[in-house]
């Protein structure tokens, strides 16, 4: 006959992910019973491995890691009119979300983990302490599919993980300058590419277009009950 672990409730899983890591933990919160915890960098490493080991936990599972760009977090946004200032449905006051600004940090680690064994799920967080040159311990030799998720946060947000043996970049091309996500890359980019027949290769030029504001369109319901555009 065989036993089933019981799940524990978000709540009493925060609890006791508080209790394993202990002071490690900068702070712990509850949103839409998803659990999230935000643990210090230099304790980082340290604690994905108790995540994973403590047999209470078992986050055996690396589900997903990426970078977050947390430097316009929370700011204005543009209303239909292109104005600034106006309230965006889903604000981190509105949801409950921590931002960015209050770790004092620009950079973030997020990484989601499961137990496939006690069938519960955490997200993890960690801000790197420089915002000028962001660094965060690898953590492929707790979860080896690490690996390619810290070379694409390497590769669109600058995100340098120590200790990874591999840190190339893996979505953009090699000669690539800079890094996409980042809030301050321009959205059309530095160069653009095309075939030149006389040279019979594929030549980077400045890109021929210039930036312009643009104001997404907005869907209005009217008092019908349909819907304006």
């Amino acid at each position: 006959m065989t036993t089933t672990a019981s799940v524990l409730p978000p709540q009493a899983l925060l609890h006791k992910v508080e209790t394993v890591l202990g002071s490690a933990v900068c702070s712990a919160s509850l949103t839409w019973e998803e659990a999230t915890i935000v643990v210090d960098a230099a304790h980082y490493l340290d604690a994905c491995q108790r995540l994973r080991d403590h047999p209470d936990l078992c986050f055996d599972q690396l589900i997903d890691l990426c970078g977050v760009d947390y430097s316009t977090y929370g700011g204005a946004t543009l209303d239909a009119e292109g104005a600034e200032g106006a309230e965006e449905e889903g604000s981190p006051e509105e949801s409950g979300l921590d931002s960015g600004a209050c770790h004092g940090a620009r950079y973030c680690v997020v990484l989601h983990l499961l137990s496939v064994a006690r069938n519960h799920r955490l997200r993890v967080k960690v801000f790197a302490p420089d915002d000028t040159f962001p660094r965060i311990p690898t953590v492929c030799a707790v979860w080896s599919c690490a690996n390619w998720f810290e070379r694409e946060a390497y590769d669109l947000y600058g995100i340098v993980f120590d200790g990874h043996d591999d840190l190339r970049r893996i979505l953009t091309d090699y000669g690539f300058v800079g890094h996409p996500l980042r809030k301050d890359f321009p959205l059309e980019g530095h160069v653009e590419m095309r075939y030149d027949e006389q040279q019979g290769r594929v030549v980077y030029e400045p890109v021929s277009i210039a930036p312009r504001e643009v104001v997404p369109r907005v869907i209005r319901r009217d008092d019908r009950g349909g819907f304006l555009s």
